[in-house]
């Protein structure tokens, strides 16, 4: 029989003084990871029989080969994290399919292994559990946001086939957050982030709170480092206290037990880090103010002494009204069961006891993973099965038609918001989101009935659709045949997506025509907004771009999912306004390439006959090149020194080249004034003109600080078109401080052009400073 104290200090959770721990240094890395690899073949020997363990030692020396010369961000060899995940899920009880897929979880994205090099070496289930956990690495996304999105779309349909695809990626986040100390204080705040929106809160929905809590409170050491030390720091000065009460309580259970004649375990724990965090932060209150600290567990051998102990307990401490949960009769969806109750002690301080069977506490420290560990001396038939994660396809159709944001939205309001459990008149229980409404309940029953409702009762009173349900209410809706379906407004009284996914599917189906228009209507408000019309983005060479660019087949496709809110129309039309100026500036710098390719074919025709010197011969005609008169000269190739770009109207001078004739520059370039003090090149300076008679336009650049922001590109290409001034090119760079440093190359046909438009420039929002580029 299984040592079940030792097994509680296997599953104890993370503490903080741990975070701090290192491995111990080992010479030669490659000894150290034979011997870590001889670790986890001691700890899976126990369950897999020798022809398994072969194919796992074979599956750990192809990925070691394959990751051969790759590091990890410490230095070490990069087969380690492998190595590390496939020890985690070891301890999880996983089969050797899912050990092979963690050791070569990484291959098929960082190597040049494939999916069908792994299928034939090893097996097809673990090529596809590989290729479940690998990240789309190789596809372009418009944000970050739309990446993570399709990552988790990918992960949670690889889910639906198979559930160890989530817990082999569990496993691997556990051990990238234990070795984020080696990353960029930017890549340690994103991931610890993402585990603690994403992952952490999966874990808790698949039942596997122990890596819950560890990937919580090691999220938090760098999300909040100094709220995460001041807790630490107190909670080890108060060890010792803490220690002695928790032995007391334990002492005072297990006696009780011991005279009612009831075996048990009991063992007591102060909470978490992130959950004594978390308290603090949404009740305003310092340490010492809260004191439900402490929990204890009691576990026994079957359902009807669970009752037995919950008797005792609350007769030998206060009950504390309200804090009583029977997740024994009503188990939480991810599979939970125990008793909850809160009692307070002869010292005034509450505390929480957990009252489960051993089968109850496997559920709760490994969650689904149980199911392989412990399937041989389980009851629950229905472990495993595909019923039991069902929620996971639903929870996949809901998503069908939403945009990247909503989908993390909602992802995290279906997985993981708190639950409220209400009944129907039939006694059947309906888990909903907090805060779910009876617009909710009515759609988790049905489409249908969702679709004809009415109205509602909750414990036999009519409530409107916006009555925030509560725990252990009855609720039951009305129908009619006549209902004209529901409102758009359901969708901002719905909390569930499954209820919104719903609505949003009625409208997509019956309101085609009235989608089109309000979508419509929406899409050219969002315009307006940005200073844009629908007439911009419709015509013949602009439109195909501008729908590749929404990913819609055609606008009124876009009309449609707007109109029925399964597309954002301010996203949708900032994209489009991306896409207009990215088109424009491609326009331009083509123009401007054909301008200048034409320029340069004329000035290599003028100069054929140019001296060495590159001025021609000498006459008393004036005679205009480019729109400037050379004095002294007739015929002549002339150029526009880059370095100030001159434009009519400003002083100008000529500087006599070796070969390319004549470079004219603004008589304040820097470069003019330092060339016409240099003794050496001064008799190559001459004198200039404008020809007044010239029609020719001319490139000139400009500079602008100003502060970033969004829509800052759009209004400043908006200025120069009503201006009727042609953009050659736009280069911006972001600064550390906050602002854009953009320099713009336009084409005018006089200073007064510039002047004017430098002056409308310094009236857009945000822009401080225009000047002209000047040496």
């Amino acid at each position: 029989m299984e040592d079940k104290l030792d097994k509680l200090e296997q599953n104890r959770s993370f503490t903080p003084a741990e975070a701090q721990e290192t491995p111990e240094e080992t010479p030669d890395p490659f000894v150290k990871l034979e011997a870590r690899y001889q670790e986890l073949d001691e700890k899976i020997q126990k369950y897999c029989s020798p022809e398994e363990r072969a194919r796992i030692r074979t599956a750990f020396e192809f990925a070691r080969d394959s990751h051969q010369g790759q590091l990890r961000k410490d230095g070490s060899p990069y087969i380690t994290h492998p190595l590390e995940v496939a020890h985690l899920v070891a301890e999880l009880g996983l089969d050797s399919d899912s050990i092979m897929a963690a050791l070569l979880h990484d291959t098929i994205e960082d190597t040049e292994a494939t999916h069908e090099e792994v299928a034939k070496r090893f097996s097809p289930t673990v090529a596809d559990l590989v290729e479940g956990v690998t990240k789309l690495t190789k596809m372009n996304f418009a944000s970050t946001e739309e990446k993570q999105m399709e990552n988790l779309r990918k992960m949670l349909m690889a889910m639906a086939k198979d559930v160890r695809v989530i817990l082999i990626k569990i496993c691997d986040r556990v051990h990238n957050i234990r070795t984020l100390e080696y990353q960029s204080e930017r890549k340690q705040r994103e991931k610890a982030l993402e585990t603690l929106e994403i992952y952490a809160p999966i874990a808790h929905r698949l039942g596997m709170q122990r890596m819950k809590w560890e990937m919580e409170d090691r999220s938090l050491m760098y999300l909040d480092p100094v709220a995460y030390r001041d807790i630490s720091e107190e909670l080890a000065r108060q060890a010792a206290a803490h220690a002695t009460f928790m032995e007391n309580i334990q002492e005072q259970i297990t006696a009780r037990l011991e005279k009612e004649g009831i075996k048990g375990t009991v063992y007591g724990r102060v909470k978490h880090v992130y959950s004594i965090y978390r308290k603090m932060y949404a009740q305003n209150k310092e340490l010492s103010e809260i004191f439900d600290l402490y929990a204890f567990r009691v576990i026994v051998d079957d359902i009807p002494t669970c009752y037995s102990v919950l008797g005792c307990i609350h007769d030998m401490y206060k009950m504390v009204l309200g804090r009583f949960k029977d997740y024994i009769g009503t188990p939480k969806p991810n599979m939970y069961q125990s008793l909850h109750t809160t009692v307070i002690g002869s010292e005034g301080i509450p505390f929480e006891v957990q009252i489960r069977t051993w089968e109850m506490h496997h559920m709760a420290e490994y969650g689904v993973a149980a199911h392989w560990k412990y399937k041989q001396g389980l009851k629950n038939k229905k472990l495993g099965t595909e019923d039991t994660f069902a929620w996971i396809r639903r929870l996949l159709e809901n998503q069908q038609d939403t945009e990247s944001g909503e989908f993390i939205r909602s992802l995290k309001v279906d997985l993981f918001a708190d639950e409220v459990f209400v009944f129907t008149p039939n006694a059947e229980v309906i888990n909903l989101p907090a805060g779910a409404t009876p617009i909710d309940f009515a759609y988790a029953i049905h489409s249908a009935v969702g679709n004809s409702m009415t109205g509602a009762k909750v414990n036999g009173r009519i409530v409107g659709f916006d009555y925030q349900l509560k725990s252990g209410e009855i609720v039951e809706i009305i129908t009619s045949k006549n209902a004209k379906g529901p409102s758009r407004d359901w969708m901002k009284l719905a909390k569930s997506n499954q209820a919104r996914s719903k609505i949003r599917q009625w409208f997509k189906r019956e309101k085609r025509e009235e989608n089109v228009a309000h979508g419509r209507a929406m899409f050219e408000s969002e315009l307006k907004h940005l200073g844009l019309t629908i007439g911009m983005l419709t015509t013949e060479e602009m439109l195909p771009h501008i729908l590749e660019k929404v990913r819609f087949n055609s606008l009124e496709e876009m009309y449609a999912a707007i109109g029925y809110g399964g597309a954002s129309a301010q996203k949708c039309a900032n994209r489009a306004r991306d896409e207009l100026v990215h088109q424009d500036r491609q326009q331009a710098e083509k123009l401007a390439a054909q301008r200048a390719a034409a320029e340069q074919a004329a000035a290599e025709r003028e100069a054929s006959t140019a001296l060495d010197s590159g001025v021609a011969k000498a006459g008393n005609k004036k005679h205009s090149v480019s729109g400037v008169i050379v004095s002294g000269m007739t015929e002549c190739m002339v150029k526009f020194a880059k370095c100030c770009t001159p434009v009519p109207g400003d002083p100008i001078v000529g500087f006599i080249t070796r070969g390319y004739g004549v470079s004219v520059h603004r008589a304040d370039c820097p470069n003019a004034v330092a060339g016409m003090e240099n003794p050496q090149e001064k008799d190559r300076w001459i004198k200039v003109s404008w020809d007044p008679d010239s029609l020719n336009t001319y490139k000139t650049s400009l500079d602008l600080i100003a502060k970033d922001r969004p829509g800052l590109a759009m209004d400043i290409t908006t200025v120069m078109a009503s201006s009727k001034i042609n953009i050659l090119g736009m280069n911006v760079n972001v600064l550390p401080d906050g602002y854009a440093k953009m320099n713009l190359v336009v084409e005018v046909r006089a200073q007064s052009e510039v002047t004017t438009i430098m002056n409308k420039l310094n009236q857009v929002r945000g822009v401080y400073q225009v000047s002209r580029v000047s040496g």
